[in-house]
């Protein structure tokens, strides 16, 4: 990537509330994969996440210099300590939040940007509200897991949120976000046995699981509970939280990405869950997911 200088603070993001429209002055255009990208002060869009990316990047449109043009990806970067060339990805030996690093939202554009200019941003607000959706899904399905898989420990683990065994954040291997819903994948390996999950007759109960997780997730739906993302400032590196009231308590994950207001705005929510090899995959489907039920 090229050579960032002068950005010793992170991008401001005001997507935690959101918001799909912005404006902005450009503080960076650097050559990215035959385009672009662009770095301005502050953004409506959302980023892929280099550490955890689940939710993919918002598109849309950036307008600058009298003319439009499309933002095809957005990404996370970092320039280090004083300066110097900007990081996308894998690229980054940091953690987010390291001090000095300044952490960038990045638009993916298809021509250079004046530094300076003042930038129009629209997010594509159907695709963000199906991201929305699918992610706002996806944390339900993860409390609604835990309350179908807590019988099956043998010792205290760490606590969800609402008082249950943590199976998805101590299982979790890997969430991909899609509009309406995600794909979530779980590995039960020694380690988890030995923190006192019980493995034995998993794979023949998986049909209950799923339904109980989904009578769940009906309840939940119904219940039409308010949903915010609590974030401590406006800042790409803040530690945001996902909050939802549930009829059992206020339910809370750390995230980093958008969610629907309230769970009523779901509509009916499912999911199905296959077995695979030392684990299980868990599809969630909503209203206008691109993951189908069978």
């Amino acid at each position: 990537m090229g050579e960032v200088v002068g950005i010793g603070e992170s991008t401001q993001v005001t997507f935690p509330a959101g918001d799909t429209a912005g404006r902005s002055r450009v503080l960076a255009s650097v050559p990215l994969d035959g385009g672009y990208g662009v770095v301005v002060a502050r953004t409506p869009f959302h980023p892929l996440d280099h550490t955890w990316p689940d939710q993919p990047g918002d598109i849309g449109v950036l307008r600058a210099d009298g003319v439009e043009m499309r933002v095809v990806d957005c990404l996370t970067g970092a320039v280090p300590p004083g300066g110097g060339e900007l990081l996308l990805g894998e690229e980054i030996p940091a953690r987010r939040g390291d001090e000095g690093w300044a952490w960038l939202v990045v638009h993916e554009v298809e021509r250079m940007v004046p530094e300076g200019n003042e930038a129009v941003l629209a997010v594509d607000e159907e695709r963000r509200a199906g991201l929305s959706a699918g992610h706002t899904a996806c944390h339900l399905m993860a409390l609604a897991l835990n309350a179908a898989l807590a019988e099956r420990w043998r010792k205290d683990v760490r606590a969800d949120s609402l008082g249950r065994p943590d199976f998805d954040q101590l299982a979790i291997v890997s969430s991909r976000i899609v509009p309406g819903g995600s794909r979530d994948v779980y590995r039960i390996g020694k380690s988890l046995r030995k923190k006192g999950f019980v493995a034995d007759g998993l794979e023949e109960e998986l049909p209950e699981v799923a339904k109980a997780v989904n009578e769940t997730l009906a309840g939940w739906v119904a219940a039409d509970g308010p949903v915010q993302v609590v974030s401590p400032s406006p800042a790409l590196t803040a530690r945001r939280t996902w909050r939802c009231e549930l009829p059992e308590g206020t339910g809370e994950i750390p995230c980093g990405g958008t969610h629907v207001q309230r769970t009523g705005a779901l509509g009916p929510v499912a999911v199905r869950i296959e077995p695979e090899d030392g684990g299980f995959v868990v599809e969630t489907y909503g209203a206008h997911s691109s993951i189908a039920p069978s």
